[in-house]
Formats: structure tokens, C-alpha cells, sequence
């Protein structure tokens, strides 16, 4: 997992990031498209890539004997892609078709508008997939200029889950990756400004009214983040027990997407609520969110209901470790943000330390009228 999102692009780079991770596939030193592809693939394993507004992830799932294998192919692609010129013109069409076909979708387009709405004017409210326009410009030399910035071993964590020693796993990464090294000091990423509150509304003619209402919250290393993230999955949450669920869509059958959502960044956070309903109920249920909400402000929990709360968000935690894939990238994470991987156990005491009394904290500081922002797809 590298240090390097799309915050990190600079002018006229917006979706960098997201280009040179498809274009890590497209060749190395020693391989080209067809032997990286095949790799793990033709072992029964899969590997694969993802981009965020943080950091760049390279991640590989395989059957134990083939370890070594994954190793190796996964810093051939981070330390030794070569960028063939003919290879950045095709996948420059396969990332605007993914543009096209996001854009396409009302539903999905609002997230990353709502971010540019909260974000303004930074990194954090561009798009990771970019533009049309940005994408075609992107040249071999751009790719070498990011990489150059953050594609350095302080910027990056490798993590591993699975049945192997850990004397096995050091002399593997010490053959593979150690020699890989530079003295590169960590560059400071640019400071988030205060938010400006908006209300905007816009005509995309759409069949469905999509409507989102948010604000900043709180970022990674906050002490609160863990007592907004109780908070967070009991107002709406994925459970079908969550209060907007049970208080707006069956209740009264006013939508069918309606979920809420918290993102801590390293110095910042997002909270959304999103909802995707008939023109007709917009109105109703904004208001029925906004109730919704209020409850939370001026209602201390009850004894019951705070312990079903955190057992609730102790249960999704726990499951969310449940698989190799997901323990792995998670360790990585960690370490980019904290530099120190938390124990689950020590995770699950600091939610049972929580109390009512912090989640109507919390409530009332990031959830202010005066502090929430929207925006309406009609």
C-alpha cells in the first residue's frame, strides 16, 4: 500500500493516481501485460488494484505455496513498470470509458460532486477517476513526475495474512524487496481549508430526485472518531435495523436508498447521509432525515439502546476482520495513518468505554444546522 492518492495530484493532474495504477499492469522491466496478468492468475490466485482519495493499494490473494511468487510479482509492478507508451494510449480509452459509464449513473456521480461541494478548491474534492480531458492529456513523463513525488519505500507498507512464518515472510521480503531503498523525506500534504456551507440544488432530468446532506467530521487520529462511528452506523448504517431504515423507509416507504456514511481521512473526516427517492417525497424526507438526526442531538441514549448500539458496530468490526484480504489491507491502512496496528480486542474495549453522554457530544458538534451541506440531483 503506497502513500499516494489523489490528493496528492497536483494541477492539471486530477486522476494521475488512478491512471498509473491501471498502468502498472501494462509492463515491466522483465514482463509485459500478458506475463503480469498470468502470473497468479494461472495459479488460481487473483491480483489486483485499487486507488483512494489516500493511497494506492497493490493486493494479491493465493494459495500458501505460491507466496514467493506473489511477493516478487508485486514488487516487479510497484518498482519496475516501465509505462510503454503504446500501453498509456489504450488504457487511456478503458479509464475514459469508466468515466463515461460512472457518469452515466445520477446515483454514484452526486458522491464525488457532494466531495468537490464540501472540499472546494482541494485535492480531496477532485474526482480519483478524473476527467475526460485530464485523462487524454496524461503523458509517460507525468506518470514518471508522480511517481517520482511519492512511489518510495517511506511512503509505503507491505503487509501480509496467511499460514507462513515469520522468519519465513522476512527472509522473502529481504530477497525480494530490500533493495529497494532511497532517503526521500515525506512531503507534507496540503492543508484542508474551513468549509464553506452550500445548499445547491440541480436540474439533471433525471427519472429519481438523489439528495445528499453532509459536513466534515472528524479525521483519522481523532479520539471522537470511534464514538461518531457508533453514532454514524445507528443513524445509517448498513443493518436494516438503522434508524433511517426503520423511521423512513418502512415506516413510511419513502426510499429505497437511504444510507448515511464516514469517511476519516488522515486530517479531515465526511459524514453523508444519501437518499434516492420520487421528486414528489424529497421534501419529506429531507425533513424526516434532519428529524432524525435531531433525536440523536437531544436525546441521550438509553441504557438499552447504547448497548445494542455498540454490540452492533462490534459485531460488523469483528466480521469485516473475518477475511484474509480485508485483515491484510487493514494492517496496511494502520499503518499509514497511525503507524501501529490495533488490536482487535483493544478496539472492542474502547467501544464499550463509550458512552451516551459522547455520542450526544459528538452529535451536536458535527451535526449543527449551521454546519451541514447539500446537494440535490432533480
Amino acid at each position: 500500500m503506497i502513500e499516494a492518492g489523489s490528493r496528492d495530484e497536483a494541477e492539471g493532474e486530477m486522476g494521475l493516481a488512478h491512471f498509473i495504477e491501471h498502468s502498472l499492469f501494462k509492463g515491466t522491466k522483465k514482463r509485459k501485460t500478458f506475463h503480469i496478468l498470468n502470473r497468479i492468475d494461472t495459479v488460481g490466485g487473483e491480483i489486483n488494484a485499487y486507488t483512494g482519495k489516500e493511497d494506492t493499494a497493490i493486493h494479491a490473494s493465493f494459495l500458501m505455496e505460491h507466496a514467493e511468487r506473489a511477493i516478487e510479482l508485486i514488487a516487479d509492478i510497484a518498482f519496475a513498470s516501465t509505462f510503454p507508451i503504446k500501453e498509456i494510449e489504450k488504457e487511456k480509452e478503458v479509464i475514459i470509458d469508466e468515466i463515461h459509464s460512472y457518469e452515466d449513473n445520477p446515483s454514484e456521480v452526486i458522491f464525488d460532486a457532494f466531495d468537490e461541494l464540501v472540499f472546494q478548491g482541494h485535492p480531496l474534492g477532485d474526482s480519483i477517476l478524473g476527467t475526460e480531458e485530464t485523462v487524454r492529456s496524461f503523458k509517460r513523463e507525468d506518470i514518471l513526475r508522480y511517481m517520482g513525488r511519492r512511489y518510495h519505500p517511506e511512503f509505503m507498507v507491505f503487509a501480509f495474512h496467511g499460514n507462513i512464518s515469520g522468519k519465513t515472510l522476512k527472509r522473502l521480503c529481504e530477497k525480494h524487496l530490500s533493495h529497494y531503498s532511497s532517503q526521500t523525506e515525506k512531503a507534507m500534504r496540503s492543508h484542508v481549508p474551513p468549509s464553506k456551507v452550500q445548499n445547491v440544488i440541480k436540474d439533471k432530468g433525471s427519472n429519481q430526485a438523489h439528495y445528499i446532506l453532509g459536513c466534515r467530521a472528524y479525521h483519522a487520529n481523532d479520539d471522537r472518531k470511534l464514538a461518531f462511528i457508533v453514532l454514524n452506523n445507528l443513524l445509517g448504517g448498513p443493518a436494516m435495523n438503522s434508524l433511517l431504515n426503520l423511521n423512513i423507509r418502512e415506516r413510511y416507504g419513502i426510499a429505497y436508498n437511504l444510507e448515511s456514511h464516514y469517511q476519516a481521512y488522515s486530517d479531515t473526516g465526511l459524514f453523508q447521509v444519501y437518499m434516492g427517492t420520487d421528486k414528489g417525497q424529497l421534501k419529506r424526507g429531507e425533513s424526516l432525515i434532519r428529524k432524525e438526526m435531531k433525536k440523536l442531538m437531544d436525546v441521550r441514549l438509553g441504557t438499552r439502546q447504547l448497548h445494542n448500539a455498540k454490540e452492533q458496530i462490534k459485531g460488523h468490526i469483528a466480521l469485516s476482520n473475518d477475511g484474509g484480504a480485508n485483515i491484510m489491507l487493514g494492517m496496511a491502512k494502520s499503518i499509514l495513518l497511525y503507524d501501529r496496528i490495533e488490536e482487535l480486542e483493544d478496539v472492542l474495549k474502547k467501544i464499550d468505554a463509550i458512552t451516551a453522554d459522547d455520542l450526544l457530544e459528538v452529535a451536536n458538534e458535527t451535526w449543527a444546522p449551521n454546519q451541514l451541506s447539500s446537494l440535490t440531483y432533480l
